[in-house]
Formats: structure tokens, C-alpha cells, sequence
């Protein structure tokens, strides 16, 4: 039986890095028997030799480069193709050939260029990867949106932005074909011309500026969201190293892994599990958590620092982010990629059989990440079916973290947090631009892992500053306040569900609320109506626990890439335990109050534009079905009309009260309905309706209805009775408003 050479060996494992343990190797090569002794032999040679590491009962190649990775040009290759070498080489071997894959659009480059690029790995070619170019480093030209005015020597760009009322010349050879009235992205090209106008050519058309590929570029200027990187920011970026492990914890060894979405782009927490061996805690677990250390990159002063100060955390919208941090450091050197060395800050934490956690410890340490996994795959080999990637790891990895996830879901039935029901849509695009379809999001057990053990992780930092009496900021939630309360009791009441009143209101109540209305008609109407009565969280330097998630002490530590809270937690634990000079500075502890109203505010201005942009989208999409009939829920009541959520997309439309029937219609502010002065037909929150499609504006994302039904009541038509009268108030606003309830609640249970 004839034992395969070293290179056959290395080529399988470069080809298969999921299928390493020396079972897989013997199975690919028919290898059986006696001759198992002989490739064991070989795979000892190729450890000794430096060519594998032994990891646990797998072989891994260490000489992969991370998807994304700064490189050098080194030139045309003899066939006229652009090759590059990368900077950031963890084998010792001769580092892989790289092709640089240019696009139209791209910078012309030439020898000794540095770029950072997005690898891909390549098989059956003379190079190793090939590279699509991020942007050359050192050059950091200033971009900017606005719309193109054609003229006889080029044009003109008339910048969206309100703040920026300068206009742009663009000469012929920049005009890249856009048309008189296009929205476009343009990129500097110098200074002042003879006009006396600063230079760019368009890198970019957008077409339209009210079609889908626009909406989120406008919703990022219009709310003010900065998405340009100041050169200062590039270039201390760009001269960033890995850090080194020094004095760093050696946590190589550890089966650590990533699960994020499929479409991730960085991976800045990870995790691993195992049952715990101390024989006093029977049936216990150990959790490990490790997050990116982005605080030895990100120092306190920098120009990295007051840029990520400034942005608050990253922005998502269905077609790009706006990242806190610069590529070179979200996606490169603090992203956790499979099987690269990379700094992280860790907690060990020790769990007993019914989830409670015993302890936990901090480190400083250096991990290598042994797959970037994904939620639905990782379920996927979960309910027995693991692909190629899972299989090596169920016994060791998935399987020990379900366990411990399953342990913690009792501690979290025993502590109750609020528990509420809403599904989340996400919104497909195609490569256009275009809205493909809004589904709803996949809600794995793998997604309630994850959240299980940054929840445990952030409480778990909280309490170690808390105790070492270090400042910090707090994520808080508070309770809801009596008014919205009271509007809360009144819509459940409405339905015939009872929140209790006269007590300290605990998130068990409105738990036994929900869990009431699960399976009927109203369970969709007491899910938005208590998310409604919740507060807005937000980060403060003093601790008034979080209410949602019922916990006393609650921080951020687990997203430092996208969030600067969390980056100010890890400062503070790099302080606490004297991890080096580069943790919570004094200015920063006088600045946290500052700090702490203005990153909320920037989350809320996040939010803000994300939700606009897919109103946006929303309104594009249904723009072409203007006439059709949808069904949904009344999701809001105003003077004006009502507020219709629809059962498809989501999207939210008004039926104005002009359009609402023919008899006049009274509005009660406190119990949110209207009232029909003929019928004494009420509209509420929650009833279902059929409405039809009159208008949808991409620009605006505002969605026009036309009422049909209201609980499968068809609603009178012609046009309103203007003169009709309110029906008077009965003697007693007390009396008026319990009878009114038991009206209401008469009619909906027929």
C-alpha cells in the first residue's frame, strides 16, 4: 500500500482544512491497517519539519493568510500579470504568490505599492491567491455624494449634503459616462482648478437619487453619519503590526471559534466550552468567551481613538456598513479569522449544572480561531446533519457549547428577562440595488448560544470593575415609566388581558402578560405594545441596572470593533489588572459622562438612519404594486389617521383620516383609538384590516393606504360626512372611559 508523499499530504490538507484529523488523511488515501503506522510516521516528520501543528487530534496548515491582509505590489509577473507578496507572513515557508485582480475603477499600481486586499484562495494555479484591491495605503482621497450637472467642458457635482455647499468640478475624462441629473459618488482628484473649484472624477454612478442603491448613502448624509476616514486615522491605521505575544497569555492551543452570520465581515468575539472537572461541581461547565483586543491598536488620544470617539459604533444597512474602525483594523488585524494568531482579552467562566455563574477570570491573552463558523451550519450539525467544516468539530466544540448553553437557559427561566416576540425582518437585495424580498430572519438556537454568553460575558466584566471600584460605562435600562404603563394595562385590558396594578413592576409580570396572549389573534398587538412602554437604553457612567435583560449590573464587553463603549470597558479591565499603559486614561475617566450621552447619541442616530433606510427600501419595493390589497395590524393611531403594519413586509403605511369612510371619526389620546360618530365603529390597536396600496415614494419611504376591513368588517365608502358630530361625552370621564372598555372589548371577542 503506497503511502503518500509529503506533498500530497500538505496539498490535501491545504485543500481540506476541515477534514485534518489523521482518520480523514487514512481515509483519503486508502490508507488502512498496519500502513497507518507509516503515515503517522510522515505526519510527525512534517510536524518536526515546521510544515503542520498539531492541534488536539488535527493537523493544520499555519501558513494561511487571513481574508483580508495588507500586501505589496511587486510588479508585472512575466505574462503581464500584477503579483504581490504579503507583509503579515506567520509561516516559514516561502510566502504564497499572490494575483492582484484589478477592476476599471481601481488606481493604477506599480511595484511597491501597498495595498489592502481581500484574498481569496485559488487552487490548480501557479499563485496561491488572488486579491481584490480595498485601497492602496497611504492615499486616502476625500469622497464625496451629490448630483451630477452636465456641462460642455465635463460638469458639475452638487453635493446632497447640507452642510457642503461648494460645488466640484469634473472634467471630461472623469465623467465615467454619468448622465445630467444622476446621483453619484465622486472621488477627489486635487485641488482648485481655473474655475476656481475643487477637482473629482465620478468613481460611482447611483442612477436615480430616489433608487434603492442610493437610499442608504443618502440616509448616512442626511443623518450625519461620518463615512469618511481622516488621513491621520488611514495612516495610523495602515502602520499598525500585529501585536506580539509577549506577555500575553498563550491561548493558541484552545478550540476556540467564531459563529456570525454568513455574509459577516468580521469576526470580533469567539468562543468555547467544556464540562467543568472540578469534582465539587458536578454537571458544571466552563465557558470561554475571547473578544479582538482593539485597545492595543485603538490608545487612548490617538487620531484612531477620536475618530471611533466621534463615530459612537458602526452602522448596518442591507447594502454596506459604515465601520467605527478602518478596514486595516475591523477586518484585518482585529478580526478573529480562522486560524491566524490575533490578540484578545478573555474571561473564563465557571457555570454550575442550572446555568449560575461560580467565577470567572480575565486575561490578556493570544488565541487562533479553528473555524469561522456560521449560525445556520452550526445548527445545522447540531440537528445531526454537519457539513464538511462541523463534523471535526461536534465532539470537542458544537456540542459542549449547547450543553452549556442549555444549562444557562435554566438560570435564565429562573431570572426571567423580558421575553418578548418579534420576529426581525431583513431586507434582500440584488446586485443592482433592487429589493429582492424581505424575509424574516432564521432565529436559531445557535444565535440564543451566542447571546447567552455575551450576556454572561458582559455581566461579567461589569462585576470585576465594580469590585476593583474602577469607572466604567454601564449599559442601563430602566423601567418603564407609570404613563406608558398605564397605556400598556389599557391596550391588554382592550384585548382581555390583565396586568396587574399596585406593585413594583417586575419583567416576570409583563412576561406572564406575553405568555397569556401567545397563540391568539392579539399576541402580535401585546409584543409592540410592550416593547412601546419600554424606555430607551443607553450607556452611563453610574449604575441603574438593566430592566429587559433583569440583571443589577450589565457593560458592554463583547463588540469593541463596532461599539467604542465596549472599547472603554476593556480599557478599564486592562487598568483594573495592570495589563500595560494602554487602558482607561484619566482624561478618559473625567470625559466619561460626555462620552456616555454622546455614543447613545449616536447609537439613537444609527438607528434612526438604518430604520429610514429601510423605509426607503420598503417603499421602492411595494412602488410597483401600487393598487394591490395587503392584510395587517393597526400599529398606531393618530389625530391624522391610522397606522397600518403590513403582514408581508412589515413596512409600515398611513391611512389617512380623510380616506377613512364617510362619517366623522373622533380621536381619545388616551386609550389610542378613533371612534365613528354613525357606527360608533372604534379603530384600535391591533385589529386586523385589509387595506389596498395607494402610494409608495422611495424618497420619502411614506406608504399611503386605503382602509377595506376592519376585523373582516368592510369599512362604508363615499366620502366623509365632514358635518357629523363627535358623539357627546358621557357624565364621568371615569365612567366614560370603563364603559367604553367593556365596549370595546365586547365587540373584539364576537
Amino acid at each position: 500500500m503506497r503511502i503518500p508523499t509529503k506533498e500530497e499530504i500538505l496539498e490535501w490538507i491545504s485543500e481540506n482544512p476541515t477534514q485534518t484529523s489523521k482518520r480523514d488523511i487514512a481515509k483519503a488515501f486508502g490508507i488502512k491497517g498496519a500502513a497507518r503506522i507509516d503515515l503517522k510516521r510522515v505526519l510527525k516528520e512534517l510536524e518536526a519539519e515546521g510544515h503542520l501543528q498539531k492541534r488536539k487530534k488535527t493537523y493544520t496548515d499555519p501558513d494561511r493568510l487571513p481574508p483580508v491582509s495588507v500586501l505589496q505590489v511587486t510588479g508585472p509577473s512575466a505574462d503581464g500579470d500584477l503579483m504581490a507578496r504579503p507583509l503579515e507572513w506567520h509561516g516559514e515557508g516561502e510566502a504564497p504568490a499572490i494575483l492582484v485582480v484589478t477592476r476599471p475603477s481601481d488606481p493604477a499600481l506599480g511595484g511597491g505599492d501597498r495595498i489592502l486586499g481581500r484574498l481569496t484562495s485559488i487552487k490548480g494555479e501557479t499563485h496561491q491567491y488572488e486579491a481584490r484591491l480595498i485601497r492602496r495605503i497611504g492615499t486616502n482621497p476625500r469622497r464625496v455624494l451629490g448630483v451630477f450637472r452636465k456641462t460642455a467642458e465635463g460638469g458639475r457635482l452638487l453635493p446632497i449634503d447640507k452642510g457642503d455647499g461648494k460645488e466640484w468640478q469634473i472634467l471630461s475624462e472623469g465623467v465615467n459616462d454619468a448622465r445630467d441629473g444622476e446621483l453619484v459618488e465622486a472621488q477627489q482628484t486635487g485641488p482648485k482648478g481655473r474655475l476656481g473649484l475643487p477637482r473629482a472624477k465620478i468613481v460611482e454612478r447611483l442612477g436615480d437619487p430616489s433608487a434603492p442603491k442610493a437610499v442608504s448613502l443618502i440616509a448616512i448624509h442626511q443623518h450625519g453619519i461620518p463615512d469618511d476616514f481622516p488621513n491621520d486615522v488611514i495612516a495610523e491605521a495602515d502602520a499598525a503590526k500585529p501585536a506580539p505575544l509577549a506577555d500575553r497569555d498563550d491561548m493558541r492551543d484552545m478550540p476556540l471559534v467564531t459563529i456570525d452570520p454568513a455574509d459577516a465581515r468580521d469576526h470580533d468575539d469567539a468562543c468555547w466550552a467544556h464540562a467543568d472537572d472540578d469534582p465539587k461541581n458536578e454537571g458544571g461547565h466552563v465557558i470561554w468567551v475571547a473578544i479582538a483586543d482593539v485597545a492595543h491598536y485603538v490608545t487612548p488620544g490617538s487620531a484612531l481613538d477620536r475618530e471611533a470617539r466621534k463615530r459612537g459604533n458602526s452602522s448596518y444597512f442591507p447594502d454596506r456598513v459604515v465601520p467605527m474602525l478602518p478596514d486595516r483594523l475591523s477586518g484585518d488585524l482585529c478580526s478573529l479569522h480562522e486560524g491566524v494568531p490575533r490578540a484578545c482579552l478573555a474571561v473564563r467562566m465557571q457555570i454550575n449544572a442550572k446555568g449560575e455563574k461560580l467565577g470567572h477570570r480575565f486575561l490578556r491573552g493570544m488565541m487562533r480561531s479553528v473555524a469561522s463558523l456560521n449560525y445556520a451550519e452550526v445548527q445545522e450539525a447540531r440537528d445531526g446533519n454537519p457539513n464538511e467544516r462541523c463534523a471535526p468539530l461536534m465532539s470537542e466544540v458544537i456540542n459542549p457549547l449547547y450543553d452549556a448553553y442549555h444549562a444557562l437557559t435554566k438560570a435564565r427561566a429562573a431570572r426571567q428577562p423580558l421575553d418578548l416576540d418579534l420576529p426581525e425582518r431583513k431586507v434582500e437585495l440584488t446586485p443592482e440595488g433592487k429589493v429582492a424580498s424581505v424575509m424574516f430572519r432564521d432565529r436559531f438556537d445557535a444565535h440564543k448560544l451566542i447571546e447567552e454568553f455575551m450576556i454572561l460575558a458582559n455581566v461579567a466584566a461589569a462585576e470585576t470593575l465594580i469590585a476593583a471600584k474602577s469607572p466604567l460605562l454601564f449599559r442601563v435600562h430602566e423601567e418603564p415609566n407609570p404613563e406608558k404603563l398605564d397605556a400598556l394595562r389599557e391596550t391588554a385590558q382592550t384585548a382581555g388581558f390583565n396586568l396587574a396594578k399596585g406593585q413594583v413592576l417586575k419583567t416576570q409580570h409583563l412576561n406572564a402578560l406575553l405568555n397569556a396572549a401567545a397563540g391568539t389573534e392579539d399576541a402580535e398587538l401585546i409584543n409592540i405594545s410592550t416593547l412601546r412602554s419600554m424606555t430607551q437604553a443607553y450607556y452611563s457612567p453610574s449604575n441603574f441596572g438593566h430592566f429587559g435583560l433583569a440583571l443589577q449590573s450589565y457593560a458592554h464587553f463583547t463588540s469593541p470593533i463596532r461599539r467604542y463603549a465596549d472599547l472603554i470597558v476593556h480599557r478599564a479591565l486592562i487598568t483594573a489588572h495592570g495589563w500595560g499603559d494602554d487602558g482607561l486614561s484619566p482624561q478618559g475617566i473625567e470625559m466619561l459622562e460626555n462620552t456616555a450621552a454622546h455614543i447613545s447619541d449616536t447609537e439613537r442616530r444609527s438607528m434612526l438612519a438604518e430604520r429610514d433606510t429601510n423605509d426607503r427600501y420598503l417603499a421602492a419595493y411595494l412602488s410597483e404594486r401600487i393598487g394591490n390589497e395587503f392584510s395587517g395590524r393597526v400599529s398606531g393611531i393618530a389625530r391624522f389617521g391610522v397606522f397600518v403594519k403590513l403582514d408581508e413586509t412589515g413596512a409600515d403605511g398611513l391611512v389617512p383620516m380623510r380616506s377613512l369612510g364617510r362619517e366623522y371619526f373622533r380621536f381619545d389620546p388616551e386609550e389610542n383609538t378613533l371612534t365613528g360618530s354613525e357606527t360608533g365603529m372604534t379603530i384600535g390597536l391591533g385589529q386586523r384590516v385589509t387595506v389596498r396600496l395607494t402610494e409608495a415614494a422611495p424618497v420619502t419611504g411614506g406608504i399611503a393606504l386605503e382602509l377595506l376591513t376592519i376585523d373582516d368588517k368592510s369599512v362604508a365608502r363615499g366620502p366623509r360626512n365632514t358635518l357629523g358630530k363627535p358623539v357627546r361625552r358621557k357624565a364621568g370621564k371615569a365612567k366614560h372611559k370603563s364603559a367604553k372598555v367593556k365596549k370595546s372589548v365586547s365587540r373584539r371577542r364576537r
